[in-house]
C-alpha cells in the first residue's frame, strides 16, 4: 500500500494516519481481506514512530475497519464491515448527540417517529413471521407482572426494532438504529414515571395487528398517536417537575 498523504505536524498524527488508511479502504485501493504493510513499513512510509503508528491502527480496529491476526501469516487485514458491526457506533453517536446538545424532547421525538413511519409501507409488505413473532413476544413480555422499568424499556426498543427490521432493508435498519435504540431509551428515561404500560401495550398491539394485516394506514396512524402520547407525557413530567421545584421550602 502506498498512500499519497502529507501529515500536518500541528494535528494529531495517529488520527491523520488512520484517516488516510480509512480513505484507502473506502476508495477500494485497499480491498477487503488485503493485508496491510507491516508496522515498520507503515511507520517508515508515514515517517512516524512505531507507537504513533500502532495508535492509528487501534483507531481503525475500534471502527472494525481492520482485524489483527498473530503468527507467521498474521498482520493487519482489511475487514468487511457489515451493517450489524456499525449499529453500535450509530447508536452511541446518536445518544451522545442528543445528550450533549440542546435538542428538545419534542424535536427528538418528532424525528424518531417520522423516521419509523417511513419504514411502515416496506415493513407491511415485507415483514416475515419472525418479525411478527418478535413483536408479539415483546408485547407479552411488557405485560408481565413485576417487570422492571429497565426491562420494559428494553422490550420497547426490541418491539420497534422488529418493526423497522421488517422493512427488509439493511440500510434503513442501520440509519434507524440511532433513532430507535439511541432516542428511545432517552425518551423512556424522561417519561417512564408517567407512562401507563397498559396503554403502551395497546398501541403496540394495534401496530402489530396492522403490520400482520399489511395495513399501512392503521400502522402509521397508531405510530402518530403514540408519538403524540409520548410528547404529552413529557409535558406532564416537565410541568410536574417545575411545580415541585417552585414549591416553597
Amino acid at each position: 500500500m502506498s498512500v499519497d498523504y502529507t501529515l500536518n505536524p500541528k494535528r494529531e498524527l495517529s488520527a491523520q494516519i488512520a484517516a488516510a488508511i480509512r480513505d484507502s479502504i473506502v476508495s477500494g485501493a485497499l480491498p477487503v481481506n488485503e493485508r496491510l504493510p507491516s508496522e515498520s513499513e507503515l511507520a517508515e512510509q508515514f515517517e512516524v514512530s512505531r507507537p504513533t503508528l500502532r495508535e492509528a491502527l487501534k483507531r481503525l480496529a475500534a471502527q472494525n475497519l481492520i482485524r489483527t491476526l498473530r503468527g507467521a501469516t498474521g498482520g493487519a487485514f482489511v475487514n468487511r464491515l457489515g451493517f450489524s458491526d456499525a449499529y453500535g457506533q450509530q447508536i452511541t453517536t446518536s445518544t451522545l448527540l442528543l445528550s450533549m446538545n440542546d435538542v428538545s424532547f419534542e424535536t427528538a421525538c418528532e424525528a424518531r417517529y417520522a423516521l419509523e413511519r417511513a419504514c411502515v409501507p416496506l415493513s407491511a409488505a415485507r415483514r416475515l413471521p419472525d418479525h411478527l413473532a418478535t413483536m408479539r413476544a415483546e408485547i407479552r413480555r411488557q405485560g408481565q407482572p413485576g417487570l422492571s422499568d429497565e426491562s420494559f424499556c428494553d422490550s420497547d426498543v426490541a418491539f420497534h426494532r422488529a418493526l423497522v427490521d421488517g422493512a427488509g432493508n439493511p440500510v434503513l435498519s442501520y440509519q434507524l438504529a440511532g433513532a430507535v435504540e439511541g432516542m428511545q431509551p432517552l425518551m423512556n428515561m424522561i417519561t417512564f414515571s408517567a407512562r401507563n404500560r397498559t396503554r403502551i401495550i395497546g398501541f403496540h398491539t394495534r401496530i402489530a395487528d396492522a403490520i400482520e394485516a399489511r395495513d399501512v394506514a392503521t400502522t402509521e396512524g397508531a405510530l402518530q398517536e403514540l408519538s403524540a402520547h409520548t410528547i404529552a407525557l413529557a409535558h406532564e413530567v416537565r410541568d410536574a417537575r417545575a411545580g415541585f421545584a417552585n414549591q416553597p421550602k
